[in-house]
């Protein structure tokens, strides 16, 4: 529990007021961000925000080939991956302290690690 006993009321409740403000802080951190996944030796990179959404998609002229769509559609799929799989990493690393910090509460809060 607390060295001493009982917790101060005010303190934890400082505490979590602090915690949140690190939250919004990092949520809005993470939409602001910008996040690349590349396919094809880079010829189509995806760059999505902290929070995966789609900004933009770069395709080099020389991944187009009007008779082979399919690859086209292969390397697009496989960048939007890879720049969401690298804004789910960002997100981890962003969110992943403030989610541990939630454990210290009295009791945690039931959270995966409190």
């Amino acid at each position: 529990m607390f060295p001493g006993g009982t917790p101060d009321m005010q303190q934890l409740l400082q505490q979590a007021q602090q915690m949140q403000q690190n939250l919004l802080s990092a949520q809005e951190e993470l939409a602001q961000a910008e996040v690349k996944g590349t396919s094809g030796g880079g010829l189509v990179t995806a760059v999505v925000n902290g929070v995966g959404e789609l900004q933009r998609l770069e395709i080099k002229p020389e991944a187009c080939d009007p008779d082979d769509t399919e690859t086209l559609g292969d390397l697009v799929v496989a960048a939007v991956r890879d720049a969401a799989g690298n804004a789910q990493a960002l997100a981890a690393q962003k969110l992943g302290p403030l989610a541990q910090g939630l454990g210290g509460l009295p009791g945690g809060l039931g959270l995966p690690g409190s």
